[in-house]
């Protein structure tokens, strides 16, 4: 592997800023110094006018694989993740099977190894009866348990007491949650079914109907739990600025020592449910999109540290499955490509701190997970970074690599975009290029 050295670095790590020269070698940051002296042997990279960041690390995605790969694939989502400047992903179970066992976790991560560009892991989805799959679990090689105590497919939807009170007492990992009240939920779609017909439902009513209470009152009972039970718990994809005061009494505590936390979505912090008269269900997800005033919010509280993490839930389903009658229409969309860059349109705009977004994207999803040696810029770390240029950049069809092939920011100009993108060294986006050089990325490792 080929070193590069990166010329008059602008770089972002832990709140600061800073300019040197930056050296990948081997696969790692070797060095970071105001003047390298450059060898014939490297590749060198002038980033004057350029923001050198750590990669993002998603940990909320849904490659589909195995079973949709007629939405997409680990091969094809991972290079909309380099594209964009996420240099490792962590994938949810929720395929066909689900990943349920740690043999299935094995099957996934075999594919990944043989397709993926970025680094990866795997989430073990939670049941009703796989307690004995969960504690099997090697902490220092799985990322962590997902429940779903919303709706789900398959056997993964987890919502009775007994069984959730003894996955949150006896799991011994990071637990993942997706947080909606299905049984609320339920009772909410039948009441807008009995009063405008199920052919007449419009995506704007997604929210009314996943609404702020099904989100609430899940989100508590999980953090009830936790509390109760002493789990680590990482409740995923905030919607609302209601619970976002369940994570509150906890912003005090460093992130290390912290074990209730809870992310946001790019798409939860860039649109809001006027959104839904442009997109239709294209914006459908789960939960769903609200408020202007949820946006503010969260956007606030990852500033403020409440919320720790900024995710995608990048989740393709095909235009075709898409362009369904609403109550038809599944949920979930593409974003992992333009995510780092939507989150700087909120920095470009004012509504977020360079330094909060990087920390977000970042730094914190490499300390909650406690991964080891990625998500900062320093010597002695894997070389995982994304170099930004502020240029404006117009999303076009031509541009898209999932294998949907649609984008809810397509036609949008973005401020910024992702120039160079590395993976352990590996120069896998050259000016904006995916280059394709059979260097694959690496199953992530966890100091627990």
């Amino acid at each position: 592997m080929s070193a590069t050295l990166l010329k008059n670095a602008t770089y972002i790590n832990e709140g600061c800023t800073s300019q040197r020269d930056i050296l990948l070698k081997n696969g790692l940051i070797e060095r970071i110094d105001t003047s390298i002296p450059a060898d014939d042997s490297y590749e060198i990279i002038d980033c004057r006018d350029m923001l050198v960041l750590p990669g993002v690390i998603d940990d909320q995605v849904h490659f589909r694989e195995p079973g949709a790969t007629h939405k997409a694939t680990i091969a094809t989502e991972s290079v909309a993740a380099v594209l964009g400047g996420t240099t490792s992903f962590m994938d949810m179970p929720n395929n066909n099977p689900p990943a349920v066992t740690i043999e299935d976790i094995m099957a996934k991560k075999d594919i990944a190894a043989r397709n993926s560009y970025a680094n990866y892991s795997f989430y073990l989805g939670a049941t009703e009866n796989n307690m004995e799959e969960i504690q099997k679990i090697n902490p220092a090689e799985i990322c962590g348990v997902k429940i779903f105590m919303g709706s789900s497919t398959g056997n993964l939807l987890v919502d009775k007491d007994e069984a959730l009170y003894n996955i949150f007492k006896n799991c011994h990992v990071l637990i993942a949650t997706h947080c909606e009240d299905n049984a609320l939920i339920n009772k909410n779609m039948e009441e807008f079914k009995a009063r405008y017909g199920e052919e007449n439902l419009k995506p704007y009513m997604h929210p009314l109907i996943r609404n702020h209470k099904a989100c609430y009152k899940s989100t508590k009972k999980a953090v009830d739990l936790a509390l109760e039970t002493g789990a680590n718990l990482h409740v995923l994809h905030l919607s609302t600025e209601d619970e976002i005061e369940l994570f509150r009494p906890f912003a005090d505590i460093s992130l290390e020592q912290r074990k209730i936390t809870a992310e946001a979505c790019a798409h939860h912090l860039f649109f809001n449910d006027k959104s839904y008269e442009r997109l239709g269900n294209r914006l459908k997800c789960n939960p769903a999109v609200k408020t202007e005033e949820d946006r503010k919010a969260l956007i606030s509280a990852v500033e403020q540290g409440i919320i720790s993490i900024i995710a995608t839930d990048h989740a393709p389903h095909t235009l075709e499955e898409k362009n369904q009658p609403f109550y038809k229409a599944p949920s979930g969309l593409p974003l992992i490509q333009y995510s780092l860059l939507a989150v700087l349109e909120l920095v470009h705009r004012n509504e977020l701190s360079l330094e909060a977004a990087v920390t977000a994207l970042s730094h914190n999803p490499a300390v909650r997970f406690n991964i080891d040696r990625r998500g900062f810029i320093k010597e002695g770390y894997f070389a995982d970074i994304a170099v930004v240029k502020n240029e404006e950049f117009t999303v076009k069809p031509v541009d898209i690599a999932s294998k949907c092939k649609w984008s809810p920011f397509l036609g949008y100009t973005f401020a910024n975009r992702v120039m160079h993108t590395f993976v352990n060294g590996n120069h896998v986006v050259n000016n904006g290029i995916f280059v394709p050089n059979n260097i694959f990325g690496r199953d992530l490792r966890f100091n627990r």
